[in-house]
Formats: C-alpha cells, structure tokens, sequence
C-alpha cells in the first residue's frame, strides 16, 4: 500500500513538471524588440556581415576594405570595433593600440612589432592619440595577400588608396546615400569614462544620419557600457553582452526560456564555446527559440565552407566572415 501511495506521488510530481514545461513552451514569449531589420524572413538565406571589413581581401577596418566589401562583392552588414581618440572621434580598429596594422614603428617587420608589444608600455594606443596623428600612418603596411606580397607596403599615398584608419562619421558619409539599408554591427570597446563617451559620440552621429539609427546594432563586453546605452540610448538596438548570450542559450536549451528577460537584439555567438568542456552552440532550435522573440541569430568568425553551408541549412540571420568573398560563393549554390 505504502509503495503505490509513493508511486502515485512520484506520478503526479512527474506530471505536474511535464505539464509546466509544455505550458512554459507554448505560451508566445514577449518579443524583445518590435522591429528587427537583422531578422531575415523564414526560408530567406542568412546576411553576410565583412568581420572588419572582410580582412582576407583587404587591409582590416579600413575605408579600402569597407568600399570593397559594399561596393564590389555587395555584402549586407558591415562589422568592425570602436575606439575614443584623444580629441573625441570614434575610429574603427580591432585593438586599442595600431601597432600590428600600420607603419607607426617605421620599417620592421611583423614579427618585431608583435615582439616589441608585448610589453604594453611600447603599445601606441588610439586614446592617447589625436585623429590627425593616426591619420599619418598607412593602415595597409604590413597586409599581405593571397600570395604573401605585402602591396601596399611601399603605397605613396595610402590616404586616396583609402588605407587610413576610419572614423565613423567616415563610413556612415561614404553610404549614407548610396547604401541606405546598409547595416552595421558594432562594438564599443572602452569601459568607464571612455566608454560612456563613445555612447554619447555615438548618438551624436546618429542625429547626423538618422536613417541609419535603426540601422546598427551595438555591442560591448561591459556592464556598465551596456547600462549606459540601455537607460540613455533606449532607441539604439542592442546585441546581446556575454552574461546575456550564455543566459538566453542556457534557458533555451533546458526549456525554460520564460525564465529569460534578456532585451538585445542580436544574439551573436560562435559555433562552440569552451568552458573546460566545449559546449557546441550550433542549434535549429535555439534559432527557432530566437525568432520567436524576434530576436536575430549571428555567429562569428566563420571563415570555412562547410561551417558555412551548415549555419546556412540552420537558417541563421546573419553569417559574420573574414573572408565574404568565399560566403557569397557559397550562397550562390543556394540560390
């Protein structure tokens, strides 16, 4: 008798938890934005994004390689990270510092900057720098391609080649009236002071190029950079910060996602992460999970064919690529 009383009670807990997993997975979650111009629509093939301007072709975050990658192979977003200057302009580069790009340490190699910046007291750092001092230097120095050659080492004027490093007002001027759908995924890399500054920087633009407003989304790996931009900037599109990411994948993958209050617009992660363990995060469901809050699913940095063809077949929003040469190969057997 008392094992069918324990049986019953282990039957009805068991079915009071199936029943609140399937009530939580049918109710329509709250969408986190209205509109999404990220969010490609069911059936449609994923967005190509050139991950710094589509650094297999051209020298990385420069108006070259930007031009290239909308003008030539007629990519969708164009993604790229944001520094402060010293006078206040917010510029396009990968690290805070421009050593490993440009000719700022005269003629060595390489392999003797990255040497030389290992000690960050020898790194020049775009705070401590005016935009007219970055604007001296040629941002293709040590681009090499598909071949090795280093061509435009020896460039006269890197400046009409479009090698100089770019500002943001710089690239919103050169396709705000040609590209009017153009997107942007962005990144504000500074924390405190520096950080809130590049927001209100940021907004300041926006009024310059309205159209473009709905147009960018923003990311940063700082809490109070994403606070900033949340309280102050409520209209500008968010991508998810890492805290964010790992909460909306995990709620989804256990089927709690009504436990998730996440607000950003993009989820942008790559196909695995590794916590001691390597956690895959390729998903048709956690795509699936996401377009019901209208919320855009972007993986990074993929640079090979058969990741490629994979996310495609996932029916991802957006595929962010060094190399958007080979994606739009790739498309082009979908099409």
């Amino acid at each position: 008798m008392k094992k069918r009383k324990g049986l019953r009670r282990f039957m009805v807990i068991v079915s009071v938890i199936v029943l609140f997993f399937a009530v939580i997975n049918i109710i329509p979650p709250k969408k986190n934005v209205e509109s999404n111009p990220f969010v490609v629509a069911e059936g449609e093939l994923p967005m190509i994004a050139a991950h710094r301007g589509g650094s297999v072709s051209n020298p990385e975050n420069t108006l070259l390689a930007f031009r290239e990658a909308v003008n030539t192979i007629g990519v969708d977003i164009l993604e790229g990270d944001m520094y402060l200057t010293k006078d206040g302009h917010l510029v396009l580069n990968h690290d805070s510092y421009v050593d490993e790009t440009c000719n700022i340490n005269g003629d060595i190699l390489l392999d003797e900057v990255i040497a030389l910046c290992k000690d960050k007291a020898n790194r020049h750092y775009i705070s401590d720098m005016t935009l007219a001092e970055l604007s001296q230097y040629n941002f293709g120095y040590y681009f090499e391609d598909k071949e090795g050659n280093r061509i435009y080492k020896d460039a006269a004027d890197p400046t009409a080649l479009g090698l100089q490093m770019v500002t943001l007002e710089q690239l919103c001027e050169e396709f705000y009236e040609s590209h009017p759908d153009l997107l942007f995924i962005l990144e504000i890399k500074p924390s405190g002071d520096l950080g809130r500054e590049a927001c209100a920087k940021l907004a300041e633009i926006l009024e310059k190029y309205p159209a473009y407003k709905t147009n960018m989304v923003i990311g940063t790996f700082n809490d109070e950079i994403e606070l900033e931009l949340k309280e102050k900037y409520p209209d500008i599109l968010r991508g998810a910060p890492m805290g964010s990411a790992a909460k909306f994948v995990f709620t989804q993958y256990f089927g709690v996602n009504i436990f998730d209050n996440g607000d950003f617009a993009c989820l942008q992660i790559p196909m695995s992460y590794d916590v001691g363990v390597e956690v895959p995060l390729c998903s048709v469901g956690l795509v699936k999970r996401a377009h019901r809050r209208n919320i855009a699913v972007q993986y990074w940095t993929i640079n090979d064919a058969d990741e490629m063809r994979r996310l495609i077949e996932m029916g991802v929003d957006c595929i962010m690529t060094d190399d958007p040469v080979l994606m739009k190969e790739i498309l082009e057997e979908y099409k």
